[in-house]
């Protein structure tokens, strides 16, 4: 006879469950994994951590209204138990699909399950005992997940975006080392794939620099979009079944416990309907990625071959790059980045089609815009880092390479124009062509320029004065 698993009974207005004796979620998750088995993956545990944190300032902001004057041993758990789920111990807890209906009502549930079980713990209380701790009474008093789902994402997106900015000027100081590393490598410039005039790898490198710098500046903005909440307002704004005070009072208390500058909103019902905010913030956040998308590309293009493409930079060589053919190495950092921004790019159409989908006075789909909003910003944290570690701090100019090139484009003759005017260049490139000779050899096999002419002219000083 196998042991048989022990059983705790929980019942809701649907009906009686039973659940395995020893998990701390209830029978309100129970029934959200039955019915949203949809993504295979929990709450993102920055939305947990932060609907922690936003359920510690609820409970202490009702602590101390007088909520449980005559337990306070009962207010210390409650609060206990929100802090410890705010600094991450309670994330393998929250079980149910980040994708849910309901508006993210399940995963306020769960979160009011764990948080009233585990203050039951602390209390040396069998869990399930809810007549001593209720996940509805206790944990949800004065709130609605109408106001905590969104005022939970807010926190977790100023983290996301707060980390993502440290990565992002990261990246842009990898750049502006890249740029000091090559400042003195002059090569061809290309415009619209094609030959140009002549430019250094460092001022290239520079560009990309300045491109994050305007991204870091973008998304240190976006924290005030996503400071202002609607805490307090309960179901649609109206601050329905919520105390006065409570109104007023919990929104100082989240601002005194994480440290940011929260507010509350001034029109709670508008808070609550619309989620137009969050398409701004993804608005930066795909700005982002189309600099990554774009960088990374031109990383990749200008490593080409290396001996049949352009081959005027070498990254590091990460892992072999095919199975049949020998030596080959991919640009598979340049690769992956770029395929983080193409999802980036999806989210963000999702995420602004799910922000569009609200209807009157609540947005049911929160639960998408988390995913899309919360994945993003990890996407393109990590993508800036392994960008930033794994390629662009090991990149070499191939010095060879470039003056090879720069001698047998057509480029060299617009840095010459000062010295031969336009026709005259032109008909040094025509000869080099007819001759299968240099622009070098032709321009100073003419006499039209010195060899100390010729070099002056291109050099990295030169190809970079701004006018002449």
């Amino acid at each position: 006879m196998g042991l048989t698993t022990p059983k705790r009974k929980e019942q809701d207005f649907l009906g009686e469950r039973e659940l395995p004796h020893d998990v701390m979620y209830g029978i309100h998750t129970l029934r959200s994994l039955e019915n949203f088995p949809l993504t295979g993956r929990p709450v993102h545990a920055a939305l947990v951590r932060a609907y922690g944190m936003v359920k510690w300032a609820c409970a202490a902001t009702n602590a101390d209204l007088g909520a449980w004057e005559e337990h306070p041993e009962k207010a210390d758990a409650v609060i206990m138990a929100c802090r410890e789920m705010s600094e991450g111990r309670m994330d393998n807890h929250i079980v149910v699909d980040r994708l849910q209906g309901g508006a993210g009502t399940s995963t306020n549930m769960n979160v009011n399950e764990v948080l009233a079980n585990r203050a039951l713990e602390l209390l040396g209380a069998p869990r399930g005992s809810y007549d001593i701790v209720s996940p509805i009474s206790d944990l949800n008093r004065n709130q609605s997940t109408n106001d905590t789902y969104p005022t939970a994402l807010r926190l977790a997106a100023i983290r996301g975006v707060r980390l993502l900015q440290e990565e992002v000027v990261k990246l842009q100081e990898s750049f502006q080392n890249a740029e000091k590393r090559m400042s003195h490598v002059v090569k061809v410039g290309r415009t619209e794939l094609q030959d140009a005039v002549l430019i250094t790898i460092g001022r290239e490198m520079g560009a990309y620099a300045e491109a994050f710098n305007r991204d870091r500046w973008r998304l240190f903005k976006c924290e005030e979009r996503l400071r202002v909440v609607n805490l307090g307002g309960t179901a649609v704004g109206t601050g329905l079944a919520a105390e006065r005070d409570y109104i007023f009072r919990v929104v100082e208390k989240l601002r005194d416990l994480t440290g940011i500058g929260f507010a509350r909103a001034e029109n709670l019902v508008e808070a609550t309907q619309n989620a137009d905010l969050f398409v701004e913030v993804m608005g930066m956040v795909k700005a982002l990625a189309a600099s990554l998308w774009k960088v990374s590309n031109d990383i990749r293009l200008l490593s080409s071959g290396p001996e049949a493409g352009l081959g005027e930079i070498r990254l590091p060589p990460r892992q072999a790059g095919s199975s049949i053919m020998p030596g080959k190495v991919n640009p598979v950092i340049p690769e992956a980045v770029g395929q983080a921004a193409m999802m980036v790019y999806g989210y963000e159409a999702t995420l602004s089609m799910a922000c569009a989908a609200g209807t009157l006075e609540l947005n049911p789909f929160m639960p998408l815009i988390a995913l899309c909003m919360l994945d993003s910003l990890d996407l393109m944290e990590r993508s800036c880092r392994i960008f930033r570690e794994l390629c662009i701090e090991g990149i070499e100019a191939d010095e060879k390479r470039c003056a090879m090139l720069i001698e047998s484009s057509t480029a060299a003759a617009t840095a010459l124009l000062p010295y031969l005017g336009y026709d005259k260049a032109c008909r040094a490139l025509q000869q080099a062509a007819e001759q299968g000779k240099t622009l070098r050899e032709v321009v100073i096999g003419n006499n039209w320029m010195t060899v100390a002419e010729f070099d002056a002219a291109i050099t990295a000083e030169a190809v970079c004065r701004l006018g002449r």
